[in-house]
């Protein structure tokens, strides 16, 4: 079984230089993944707009919503 621990081991065997382009690579992949996450809400939500499940508020009905947290 892998784990981060013995993961961050066989990093930690790598050079710098490959250490900064893994930590580069990484960081880039977990932007693709966000914009991946934010685009898969918006299309659900244009969806759910569409098919009238949402309809669209004033800044200051969300600000209202907002402040019932």
């Amino acid at each position: 079984m892998v784990t981060i621990d013995s993961t961050l081991e066989n990093i930690m065997q790598l050079d710098f230089a490959s250490r900064e382009m893994l930590l580069e690579i990484l960081q880039k992949r977990q932007i693709e993944a966000r914009r991946d996450v934010m685009a898969k809400n918006a299309k659900q939500s244009l969806k759910e707009y569409h098919s009238g499940k949402i309809t669209p508020l004033t800044a200051d009905e969300i600000v209202k919503k907002l402040n019932t947290f």
